[in-house]
């Protein structure tokens, strides 16, 4: 075990955030633990002055010192590990974590066991305590974590903080995670865990203007059970509003956070903004005015705080004041979010004497020997055998050569603490192989300016060190070496000083240790041209007009020989030479050695990482050379892929595990070694080419993303991971309400299986799934061992969401019960006849809504009004179908327009025979509504309505 870094408890709080000392007990009724919480909550709220409520809405919530109540602040990051959280004694600094670091999300959902991941969030949820107990100014108790996005599409920026692309696993892995973290007091909490982030988001870039298109079936069946899973098992206490919108709608104003979110639980919910969101709705989104009338539209859209303006509540203060005096809000309205606030507050230990149950948790919990331990299991756990050839388990070899660019480096993301040690794939293969040579495979190079015959060269280490064309033949200050991530994105670091090539928002200089912080600057792109030179274009963040002034910068050359930024018709043009072929040196290593292990992969910040999303799924090109050049010089190479997202590489023995935090190096070798018989498995596809959708597109059962509606054959399937050992499958039953398969170890080690249980409805009024995951269950076994695996499996887990009548329905239909190991890798299949209802025929007579529709084609979703409700955008030539259906022919609509237009009444297909065309005058705005009419000829079958002009559609009827 590695030490502990002490952590020291003295106390550095600014005087007006702490409190005086606590009253003594029950000198007031909220700080008796014997009184019910609604008590507790309500005589608390009632001695508040209305300045106090409001401050109690934001992040940051000042003492009231004259009840005794101390400082509290929302927001401790808490992902994977405590990660980092913000002092407010020093600007609004981002204080790190140095505690234990767990595997990313995406890793502790690939162990596919809630058990072990529960144990993950109970140890971090102590070292949040840890944290709080040594300074409760900084390190809160209410935690942002879990996040539970769903991983629709794997370029996105932040696949690496959810679970899943399924909304089970997600749910089954947020529950036990956030289980964990709440501990098991049956009223107290030891952390407050929120969900993030409510809802649809998967993108990010533009995230704060584009707006996921759901269908309400998709809404109902794919987006939503993600978030209802964990809230309805009372696994958190609230969740975090996302940046995007929903249907036209900003999320921060999103009337689901009430009306639904809170109706899948009794508990009180305590539901939070993302950092800025309020101020997006003006400053970004325009979706509103002026602050009072957007602040009021969060607090009554069930939102209960406002993370703006760092430590500042006044502007917060002054805006809801506006609104009461407006009355865009009510007192009442305050007072309802307040004794949500005090309600988790309450559980937290705030108000209690003794301040509950977990305050007794000390900082000696941090980064202890039992969660290092904890670590070392989980991930090994998590890593997924991709492919083996037989290469894997080693034997204990004499000799290994490994080599790569995460050899011998562990890198954090935005996500993670500090670590407090560190434990390389190196060092753990050092520990059990005597002679190791190693190298980081890279190539070094020298970036010659072709005009001038000049090369790039560093200056120094400081921030006005600026690069420039000085040396005339390459010498340590000029030459770089060059990795190649993924994306084709690149870091180049200089072999004089060892810094990292990067902007500081004037020229370029060397500075950075490492790739780092909010706006990561240290990423370029070498494009070869088809002269053999090169142009370099700057791939930092934040390269979009307003910053560097450019949206697409490249390397140019000033007067003075200077490196700066210009428009790529003004980019200079470079020879890259290789002065040391590392690629070159690492096969020489491999040849020489009994094993290789080529460790590979990303960077959590480089190409793609919050607010940017990945331009592809392509491992750099220099890492699949070396991967290739390694293969070549030794056959019994085995690939080490480390990343944070689904890439696209191949090798005939291939381990992937995610950025796995301080212990990587022990689990990458426990696995290699085959002290641990690897059994995680993927939890979203892996694509077998780029050639994606657009990942501004939600609608699966249109793209095909996912194991759920894809019909492609990916590179690595949903739920795909090899073992050393073999399990054989028989006797697949479903009886009753129970689904029963045995499993056998058919091989000779013990080892871990996963069981994975998916269904197929065969028939169905709607478009279904190819397959639905249904259970599973990791299960561990010796040789010749068996064992029957049971899965619950109810009637009613089988209702899918009826978009024609609003509700979800069982339907009479077959469904192909299948039971294995992956996604497309089933073992034992069966049938279940399910006796339910039949959906009846559309009645169109009826006033039906156009969102609920049977099919579409260029619309997009919108928003009703500002408070609620969506409806159907279109422009000439997009169509809404409705399909199954009757009508009559007397035809009345609800539209809005701001300038006029018209839509068509077709039977058939969107060009069919015209039933009508129905003018539509302007209406005065696109939430002005008014009603227009025609004849049609009455039928049944398929109603198409094709729009002509621009046109929102709320509802229709066609009467008989």
């Amino acid at each position: 075990m590695r030490s502990r870094v002490p952590l020291s408890a003295t106390l550095t709080l600014a005087a007006s955030l702490l409190a005086v000392p606590p009253a003594q007990a029950a000198d007031f009724p909220f700080q008796n633990p014997r009184l019910p919480l609604e008590q507790r909550v309500g005589d608390l709220l009632g001695r508040l002055t209305l300045d106090e409520k409001l401050g109690l809405l934001h992040q940051s919530q000042a003492a009231i010192p004259r009840l005794g109540i101390a400082y509290h602040k929302n927001g401790t990051e808490a992902l994977h590990g405590v990660a980092w959280s913000n002092d407010l004694n020093d600007g609004w600094r981002q204080k790190f974590a140095s505690g234990t670091v767990f595997p990313q999300a995406v890793g502790l959902a690939s162990t596919w066991d809630p058990a072990l991941v529960r144990k993950v969030g109970s140890a971090v949820g102590d070292e949040a305590r840890g944290y709080n107990a040594a300074d409760p100014v900084v390190w809160g108790t209410q935690v942002w974590a879990p996040v539970v996005d769903l991983l629709r599409d794997p370029r996105a920026g932040r696949n690496e903080e959810g679970y899943s692309e399924d909304p089970l696993l997600t749910g089954a892995i947020s529950t036990a995670y956030g289980k964990g973290l709440q501990g098991d007091d049956p009223f107290y909490l030891k952390t407050a865990p929120v969900l993030k982030h409510y809802l649809a988001y998967n993108n990010e870039t533009d995230r704060g203007i584009t707006s996921s298109n759901l269908t309400p079936k998709l809404k109902h069946e794919y987006y939503e059970p993600a978030f209802k899973a964990a809230i309805s098992a009372d696994a958190a206490t609230g969740v975090m509003a996302s940046y995007n919108l929903v249907n036209g709608r900003p999320n921060h104003v999103n009337p689901d956070l009430d009306a639904v979110v809170r109706s899948w639980t009794g508990k009180t919910l305590y539901n939070v903004s993302d950092a800025w969101g309020p101020h997006a709705l003006t400053d970004l989104e325009h979706y509103y005015d002026n602050k009072p009338e957007a602040f009021a539209a969060v607090l009554k859209s069930g939102l209960d705080s406002y993370t703006i303006d760092d430590s500042n509540s006044g502007p917060m203060v002054t805006h809801l004041k506006s609104a009461l005096d407006q009355g865009l809000i009510a007192e009442s309205d305050v007072n309802d979010a307040v004794r949500h606030v005090l309600s988790i507050r309450t559980r937290l230990g705030h108000f209690d004497p003794d301040g509950g149950p977990y305050k007794k948790i000390t900082p000696a919990v941090i980064n202890s020997p039992a969660n290092q331990k904890l670590n070392r299991e989980t991930a090994a756990k998590a890593a997924v055998l991709l492919r083996n050839a037989g290469t894997l388990p080693l034997a204990r070899p004499r000799s290994a050569a490994v080599v790569g660019p995460l050899a011998d480096r562990l890198h954090r993301d935005w996500y993670s603490g500090q670590f407090p040690y560190q434990v390389t794939p190196l060092a753990g293969i050092k520990e059990r192989v005597g002679d190791v040579s190693t190298g980081q495979g890279l190539e070094r190079v020298a970036l010659k300016h072709l005009a001038s015959g000049k090369y790039v060269t560093a200056t120094g280490t400081g921030p006005d060190d600026n690069a420039a064309l000085l040396d005339t033949a390459p010498t340590a200050a000029s030459q770089w070496d060059l990795t190649d991530w993924t994306g084709g994105v690149s870091t180049l670091r200089n072999a004089g000083n060892g810094k990292l090539l990067g902007g500081d928002w004037r020229s370029l200089d060397t500075d950075d240790a490492e790739p780092d912080g909010w706006y990561v600057q240290q990423q370029f792109a070498l494009e070869r041209q088809s002269d053999g030179s090169y142009l370099i274009r700057y791939a930092g963040y934040e390269t979009v007009e307003g910053w560097f002034g450019l949206s697409d910068p490249y390397v140019t050359v000033t007067a003075d020989g200077a490196l700066a930024l210009a428009p790529k018709a003004e980019a200079a043009k470079f020879g890259k030479e290789v002065v040391s072929d590392g690629i070159a040196e690492a096969a020489a290593q491999a040849a020489k050695a009994e094993v290789a292990v080529v460790v590979v992969g990303s960077h959590p910040f480089v190409s793609g990482r919050e607010f940017h999303d990945r331009p592809n799924l392509q491992l750099g090109e220099g890492q699949r050379r070396l991967i290739e050049a390694v293969r070549k010089a030794n056959k019994r190479t085995v690939v080490v892929l480390e990343t944070s997202y689904p890439v696209i590489v191949d090798a005939p023995t291939l381990l992937w595990t995610t950025h796995a935090g301080a212990e990587t190096g022990h689990a990458v070798a426990d696995v290699l070694f085959g002290d641990v018989n690897p059994a995680g498995r993927l939890t979203q596809t892996w694509p077998a080419s780029d050639d994606l959708p657009s990942r501004f597109d939600y609608d699966l059962t249109k793209t095909g993303m996912t194991y759920l509606y894809g019909k492609e054959r990916p590179l690595y399937a949903f739920g795909h991971g090899l073992s050393y050992t073999s399990f054989g499958y028989q006797a697949l039953r479903v009886q009753g309400e129970q689904v029963s398969v045995k499993v056998t170890n058919t091989g000779r080690v013990r080892g871990d299986e996963v069981v994975q249980l998916y269904t197929h409805q065969r028939e169905s009024r709607f478009v279904q799934p190819v397959k639905r995951l249904r259970g599973f269950q990791r299960i561990t076994l010796n040789p010749g061992e068996s064992r029957t695996v049971t899965f619950p499996l109810k009637k009613s887990d089988l209702a899918v969401w009826d978009h024609t009548r609003g509700k979800w329905v069982v339907e009479t239909a077959t469904h192909d019960v299948l039971v294995g190991s992956a996604s497309d890798r089933i073992r034992q299949t069966t049938t279940l006849r399910v006796r339910g209802e039949s959906v009846p025929v559309r009645d169109l007579t009826r006033i039906t809504r156009a969102m609920d529709f049977d099919d579409y084609s260029g619309v997009v979703f919108a928003d009703e009004s500002k408070v609620a409700g969506e409806v159907v955008e279109g422009s000439a030539g997009d169509w809404v179908s409705f399909t199954k259906a009757s009508w009559g022919s007397r035809l009345t609509a609800a539209v809005a327009s701001a300038g006029g237009g018209s839509f068509e009444v077709r039977s058939g297909s969107p060009t069919g025979p015209l039933l009508a065309t129905v003018p539509v005058p302007a209406t005065g705005g696109i939430y002005q509504y008014g009603t227009v009419s025609a004849t049609v000829k009455a039928g049944s079958g398929a109603l198409y309505l094709v729009f002509k002009g621009d046109l929102r559609l709320k509802d229709f009827a066609l009467a008989r």
